[in-house]
């Protein structure tokens, strides 16, 4: 149950490294499985009660609660918390109104999930920093690795990505250092996977050969032309 994190009035609730997840449907659910997982220590609360018993004994602490009423969540210590997710998706009301609580608190730092351009552009206004749009997001890597060329692809700032692929001809059978893929192409290649091996990073040394896997890092356009080289 959640009530075995709170402690008495006046101190800490929250361990520095936990999170509240408020919303456990298919992506809030996920996520916090995924934090537990991995040893933090999550706060899980949605307004379902079915959803709630779902999560009983998969959880450690998840808890039915009205998270769109601020007394609700410094009840359960949410603003202890020094980072939370709003995955509430289907509930745009209880989104915003959620989102909004929490920015009232010093605490935590807030990642809240959309389900559209508006509902996203409504988040940033109100001063969200880490806006997530899953659906979106996968929609646009799976576009990069249906194309063919790419294994797999992760999208950064400012137009920067890594891109998994294999060696373009011109990249292999020679020392990376002799090749000055940096100044033909614009992009770096930062590690390498040999069949059965595991991933390492390149060096000037390193020989690329056309059955490796590689990382290549650069701006979105860079990066992809490069992959897309026979």
């Amino acid at each position: 149950m959640a009530k075995d994190i709170f402690t008495r009035r006046g101190e800490r609730a929250a361990h520095p490294d936990s999170v509240a997840v408020i919303g456990l449907g298919r992506f809030g659910g996920s996520l916090a499985l995924e934090l537990e997982a991995q040893g933090t220590e999550v706060l899980g609360i949605d307004s379902s009660e079915e959803i709630v018993q779902s999560y009983n004994g998969r959880l450690a602490h998840v808890v039915r609660a009205d998270s769109t009423k601020e007394e609700v969540l410094r009840q359960l210590s949410v603003h202890e918390f020094d980072r939370a997710v709003v995955g509430i998706g289907s509930d745009l009301e209880a989104s915003i109104l959620t989102t909004s609580r929490l920015l009232t608190f010093k605490h935590p730092e807030i990642w809240a999930k959309a389900i559209s351009e508006p509902h996203a552009e409504i988040l940033g206004q109100l001063g969200v920093q880490h806006v997530i749009r899953p659906e979106h997001d996968m929609g646009r890597r799976v576009a990069h690795l249906v194309r063919g060329s790419i294994l797999d692809y992760v999208e950064f700032e400012d137009d920067f990505v890594m891109v998994r692929t294999q060696p373009p001809s011109d990249a292999r059978d020679r020392p990376l250092g002799v090749l000055g893929l940096r100044d033909k192409y614009g992009i770096t290649i930062v590690a390498v996977k040999r069949p059965g091996g595991t991933w390492q990073h390149t060096t000037a040394q390193t020989v690329l050969y056309d059955d490796d896997q590689i990382i290549v890092q650069g701006t979105k356009n860079l990066a992809e032309r490069f992959s897309s080289r026979p």
